[in-house]
């Protein structure tokens, strides 16, 4: 609150700074020591002096710089980090009115669009799961948000910017009446979809070369005069690198954003690569529904359909119960129309080659490398809630489930390397899991083979990632299963069961290791080569063995390292395993 305005601009980007790279801690630490009282104050001020001209035209074009806009952008990226990681923060914000003076800003996306942006990541944050903060978006509100949601400015910020203010409509879907949902629905996936139909690897290119032929132009235009001011500066300097402290000088000038104003080609990119990331993941956010009331609850924990629910809405490697995924009908029809599912598999495709080529030699734009695949991982982890979500005709049918399949073992198997990449390997399989579990319920013959199956679970289950883990055995569970109906895969399943088996009795978590048995459940349940496999690899004496070792384990290990939900599940599989000892017993598979 220091009278100098540039003052009050460094010191609000300090604690911007400061707030982004500490986490969670230091925003902790920032709310307790009461950043929110005068950083509200400050807000509310910008707010006021933003239509109030306090800089004489004259002043204000001397000095290329509007005070008030930037100290608000500063301050927005602050409140934005506090408010994301701090609940209080969130409650503070809800209680002392900021949602006027924030979308008050929003106004100004005609004349500065990273103020917009600013605020509009903001409002994501502080609307996301927040029902105290819905009675004050009133139908001015609204308005402001659709008018800016509309725009129809093709930069690749502003389709950051609508992008991420579709997210936050999204966010407040409840404030909308019933007969608008429809329409707001299809026009926030509009928004997704054509963010997502451009190509990033395209642009990469398209931009990078924007970016030469701009740099080249001051270097033509280098008068004689130029030269010798420089020579005259700096006389040691040889003729033909003149151009060096000019453009030194240039760049040093400006420190006032994290990317210098002359990178604006890089921000560009860097803005379309964040509305895309935005965009899938919202598209995950509308695949799942709201968490089932207690009446949901009982009434599904009495249903036969109970044991299925529980297997597919546990998240092993996080130890999570998730809420049932489903679509509602004005979401599945916009998913539709808009060609989501379309858009969604073409990101997932690797980066464009001579794109990732260019970024990994020029250093500013190496960074964007981490981004081209972060948007990937994304699509990946939208297309397995796509799947779960979607009916196989609305996905193309049989034949349009087994291309995908082809197409994930060719992601999968064209960069083997890609194999220890965590962040790949957890979206890839957990994608891979979802498609073969609807291709196994709808008798849809699946692609991969044996050997490839196989590989993927050896570089699966050496992973640090307890989910890839889980994922890998579940893939064979369900790809076994479907080989114990068919005839002479005796040996595939016998190698299955071998690994499945050594799964369940190496493995360090309990979670994979009892997805490991229920897997051999599943692919051991019944059929004539599952029976001969079984007793070729002597299963059940294997399991017999292995059932108080299991039991004690859990015993053991169970209290305090896993929660109540895994505890649940882990209880499920020891019941399971003595019900499939039983079974095995009555088939007469005894140790000889």
């Amino acid at each position: 609150m220091d009278p100098s305005l540039a003052v009050r601009e460094t010191a609000a980007g300090a604690l911007r700074n400061l707030s982004a790279c500490g986490g969670f801690e230091v925003c902790d630490d920032m709310v307790t020591k009461d950043i929110m009282t005068p950083l509200v104050a400050l807000l509310k001020e910008c707010s006021t002096g933003l239509d109030a001209n306090q800089l004489s035209p004259k002043k204000r074009r001397d000095m290329d710089k509007n005070y008030i806009e930037d100290i608000a952008n500063e301050a927005i990226n602050l409140l934005w980090n506090v408010c994301e990681c701090n609940s209080t923060a969130v409650s503070i914000f809800n209680k002392e009115g900021c949602l006027e003076a924030v979308l008050h800003y929003m106004k100004k996306f005609s004349t500065n669009v990273d103020l917009a942006i600013s605020v509009a990541n903001c409002l994501q944050a502080v609307t996301e799961d927040n029902p105290d903060l819905l009675s004050s978006f009133n139908a001015s509100a609204h308005q402001v948000l659709e008018t800016v949601m509309l725009c129809p400015e093709s930069t690749m910020k502003h389709v950051l910017l609508r992008t991420l203010i579709a997210g936050t409509i999204w966010n407040i879907k409840d404030t909308i009446p019933p007969g608008s949902l429809g329409s707001m629905v299809n026009a926030i996936l509009k928004v997704f979809s054509e963010s997502l139909a451009i190509d990033a690897g395209e642009t990469i290119i398209h931009m990078n070369e924007a970016e030469k032929n701009r740099l080249k132009l001051p270097a033509e235009a280098e008068t004689e005069e130029n030269i010798s001011d420089v020579i005259d500066n700096c006389a040691w300097i040889e003729d033909d690198m003149e151009e060096t402290p000019k453009g030194k000088a240039r760049r040093e000038s400006d420190v006032s954003d994290l990317l210098p104003s002359d990178k604006w080609e890089l921000k560009e990119v860097t803005a379309l690569l964040m509305a895309q990331q935005t965009a899938l993941e919202i598209i995950v956010n509308m695949c799942c529904s709201e968490d089932p009331s207690d009446e949901e609850w009982e009434e599904l924990s009495s249903s036969d359909e109970s044991d299925l629910f529980m297997e597919n809405s546990y998240n092993e490697g996080n130890g999570l119960l998730m809420s049932p995924l489903c679509l509602s009908d004005e979401v599945n029809s916009a998913f539709l129309n808009n060609l989501i599912p379309k858009k969604i598999l073409e990101k997932t495709a690797f980066p464009n080659s001579v794109a990732l080529d260019i970024c990994m030699h020029n250093p500013s734009w190496k960074p964007l490398i981490k981004k081209l695949n972060a948007v990937q991982c994304r699509a990946l982890t939208c297309l397995q809630s796509i799947l779960l979500v979607s009916d196989v005709d609305c996905l193309g049918g049989a034949s349009a489930l087994q291309s995908l399949a082809q197409h994930l073992s060719q992601l999968i198997f064209s960069k083997t390397e890609l194999l220890t990449d965590t962040e790949f390997l957890e979206a890839i399989t957990s994608a891979l899991r979802a498609l073969l579990q609807t291709m196994a319920s709808k008798n849809i013959s699946q692609c991969m083979t044996a050997e490839q199956l196989l590989t993927l679970c050896e570089a699966g289950i050496h992973s640090s990632n307890a989910s890839v883990r889980v994922n890998v055995v579940s893939i064979l569970g369900i790809s076994g299963s479907v080989l114990a109906k068919g005839q002479d895969t005796a040996e595939t399943l016998k190698m299955i069961g071998k690994f499945l088996l050594e799964v369940a009795m190496k493995e360090s978590s309990l979670v994979v290791a009892g997805e490991a048995l229920d897997a051999l459940f599943d692919v051991f349940a019944d059929g004539q080569e599952a029976e001969k496999a079984a007793v070729q690899i002597k299963l059940l004496p294997a399991l017999k063995e292995f059932q108080p070792v299991f039991k004690m384990r859990i015993r053991k290990e169970g209290k305090g390292q896993y929660s109540t939900d895994q505890l649940c599940v882990l209880d499920n599989v020891k019941m399971n395993l003595r019900r499939f000892i039983a079974y095995q017993e009555t088939l007469g598979k005894t140790p000889t």
